[in-house]
């Protein structure tokens, strides 16, 4: 029998790529040994475990004790919220924390004896064969909405506000279908949600909505109704380093730099569009100071009754002990629109910030919403009749949105905070889910509560029942969808027991619908308070 010859590279058809290449069958595969490339391997697999785990008697020579350093360093912690990342002129959405890596570098050792690691890798080969390929996948766009099973959820407190309502200070999904109404959609995963008509203030249906968790940038509605009247948007200001020195790492910016001037109009643009926290702390240097601003945004929120919100930061930047709820940040919302300049800036699309120069050789760049049920960007379509209104997403917070749209002369608005689908867009797309619905609910269901209105306006009426109190329809019942629980994040809801509402909260009034204005990219959307309900 002619010897069989070892085929050429393209007609080898089974071989391993640590090993000689021999065709399938052929006597001459007995001989197949590990290639250079599979002894190196080896070498350093074991020097690598002989480094890793010392002998005792050869730390003993050197007088040390028998432990391993880590090999990477150890995490670096948060800087200071003076740190210098407000120069960026990038926003980071989801801020990651930063590890230095200490370079790890291995001495050289003696070669091993071939025959070692022949026989090593004669016991090691069936495995490389066999063992199929390690590899983490990430799917961009995952199917399904539901939740992560990876991480345990919490739980919202048993006793929460009933500001609005007692149905409104349980805990799970409140919701009272009358004839012909729609379901609620079942792909909703927040944490707390409220859907409500803007014009009446009945809430159409809500979900933990006194729950108090951190709000993102959300608070910036607060921020904006609390110092808009106060500020001139005609005036002028020239930055100083320290009213930028308090800005948090990571924060979102619009790109403000020290020792140019900027108007009032050109700081809102930037906290409207580019939740610009470097915009806000501007403005709030403008106001007499962060701590002042804090204040004057914690008396607003009071008279707005908006009692679950504890004001810390001014641009909703994480902070401990600063929470808001689904409930209190559509009232805020409410309130914001019956001003001018809040509807127009919260519903503008894009426009020109200022950048570097002086005069009429100053530059200026282009800044969008960060919206995206405004602009439809990232795979977001604008959704139809919506006229702003915030965003906002940070670590602790998770991503929260409030949003108003009008659709035949019907207004709604909607708050939800952190879902947890793991859904591309989800707090985007479960508010336009919320609207969907109460867009085709409205006038088919009974209120489960109603936005209560200013304490001004009202006299301290809460617009809701006390904590004890029973619901006015005994026939139709309330739908929970989760169970009571304790609270695991943020502070008790407060409770309200002012006593029964005579159903006279203020309500919005729409004088003029939704008008598109192409040159500029504005939305706006004319509203009043009208006279109290009988």
């Amino acid at each position: 029998m002619a010897p069989t010859t070892v085929p050429r590279i393209r007609d080898v058809t089974a071989s391993s790529r640590w090993t000689q290449k021999y065709a399938v069958g052929s006597p001459a595969s007995s001989n197949a040994s590990p290639l250079p490339s599979c002894q190196r391997f080896l070498a350093k697999v074991i020097q690598m475990t002989q480094l890793h785990t010392p002998k005792a008697s050869r730390n003993q020579d050197a007088g040390r004790l028998s432990f391993i350093h880590p090999v990477s360093g150890a995490p670096v912690g948060r800087g200071s919220r003076g740190g210098p990342s407000w120069r960026r002129l990038r926003r980071v959405i989801n801020p990651i924390s930063i590890f230095s890596v200490l370079p790890c570098t291995f001495t050289s050792v003696s070669a091993l004896k071939k025959s070692v690691l022949t026989a090593t890798a004669a016991a090691l080969l069936p495995l490389v064969l066999v063992a199929p390929a390690s590899a983490t996948t990430h799917d961009d766009k995952p199917k399904g909405t539901s939740k992560s099973k990876t991480r345990k959820q919490p739980n919202p407190p048993a006793a929460m506000s009933t500001v609005g309502g007692p149905l409104l200070g349980r805990s799970g999904t409140q919701v009272r279908l009358g004839a012909g109404a729609p379901v609620l959609p079942e792909e909703l995963s927040g944490r707390s949600w409220i859907v409500a008509d803007a014009e009446s203030g009945d809430v159409l249906a809500s979900h933990n909505a006194h729950w108090r968790l951190p709000p993102a940038s959300t608070l910036k509605m607060l921020f904006a109704d609390t110092l808009l009247p106060k500020l001139p948007k005609a005036t002028t200001h020239e930055v100083a380093p320290e009213d930028l020195e308090n800005v948090g790492p990571g924060s979102s910016l619009v790109g403000v730099k020290e020792n140019l001037s900027y108007s009032v109009h050109d700081l809102w643009l930037g906290v409207f569009l580019r939740s610009g926290n470097d915009a806000v702390h501007v403005l709030s240097a403008m106001n007499g100071g962060i701590d002042k601003t804090v204040a004057d945004m914690q008396a607003h929120a009071e008279e707005l009754q908006a009692l679950d919100t504890q004001v810390v930061s001014p641009d909703g930047y994480d902070a401990s002990g600063q929470v808001s709820s689904a409930y209190d940040l559509t009232l805020i919302a409410r309130s914001g629109m019956q001003k001018k300049d809040f509807r127009e800036y919260a519903s503008t699309v894009s426009a020109e910030f200022p950048g570097e120069g002086e005069g009429e050789k100053r530059e200026t760049f282009e800044i969008q919403n960060t919206n995206r049920l405004l602009t439809g960007d990232y795979g977001m379509d604008p959704y139809k009749g919506v006229a702003g209104i915030k965003n906002g997403s940070t670590t602790h917070a998770g991503a929260t949105f409030t949003g108003v749209a009008e659709r035949k002369g019907k207004v709604l608005l909607v708050t939800v905070m952190n879902p947890d689908s793991g859904e591309d867009n989800a707090v985007y797309k479960e508010a336009g889910r919320l609207l969907d619905w109460g867009f085709e609910a409205a006038g088919k269901v009974t209120p489960v509560g109603e936005l209560v209105a200013p304490r001004s306006t009202s006299g301290a009426d809460t617009g809701g029942a006390g904590p004890h109190q029973e619901s006015d329809d005994p026939g139709s019942e309330p739908v929970a969808a989760a169970k009571d629980g304790a609270g695991t994040e943020g502070a008790e809801g407060r409770e309200d027991t002012a006593g029964a509402s005579g159903g006279m909260g203020a309500a919005l009034a729409i004088t003029g619908g939704v008008l598109v204005v192409l040159a500029a990219g504005v939305f706006v959307v004319n509203r009043r308070w009208p006279s109290r309900r009988p």
